[in-house]
């Protein structure tokens, strides 16, 4: 399997890559096929010399089946000479767990509840506002008819008759 990738040189804290056509199998900077562009990351990132590609070498190497690999396929993406690379799917692990991701489901519809609860009362309250009050005359308006008490129980003569015998008892003895 061919592949275009960086190949690192350069001295200590001074990286400088070339991108070259290698075998997978190769190591990083070992033998490599052909060199077809380079990468100075000292550069700024608006310098002509940053990255330098052979744009036809590049698309040739393509067409033979070389896959380039991430970076290498993003400062081709950036020349016009690839597809945008595909974005890998992201692992559950940096999700909450179970019982957390319950928690926050629950507090979700406690605010959606209240969120609801808050608008209907505003709606309510924006309606009432809205109606019109029709004012009834005195003389056609129903009398208030007075609240009735109601009747104070008084213990029955039963109940009385059967606490009475039971305080004669205690008293007896």
């Amino acid at each position: 399997m061919i592949k275009l990738r960086l190949s690192r040189a350069g001295s200590k804290k001074r990286p400088y890559y070339r991108i070259v056509v290698a075998d997978a199998r190769a190591p990083r900077d070992g033998k490599f096929i052909e060199k077809v562009g380079t990468h100075n990351p000292m550069l700024p990132k608006d310098h002509a010399d940053r990255l330098v590609l052979n744009k036809e070498r590049i698309q040739h190497w393509l067409k033979e089946g070389a896959q380039p690999t991430d970076r290498v396929a993003r400062f081709l993406t950036l020349n016009g000479l690839g597809e945008k690379a595909k974005i890998p799917t992201q692992t559950k692990q940096h999700l909450p767990k179970a019982k957390a991701q319950e928690r926050l489901k629950e507090q979700a519809e406690k605010a959606k509840a209240a969120a609801d609860a808050k608008k209907l009362a505003e709606e309510e309250a924006k309606a009432a506002a809205q109606a019109p009050k029709e004012e009834v005359p005195a003389e056609a308006a129903p009398a208030e008819t007075p609240v009735e008490e109601a009747p104070v129980e008084t213990p029955s003569e039963e109940t009385k008759a059967e606490e009475a015998p039971a305080t004669e008892e205690k008293t007896a003895e």
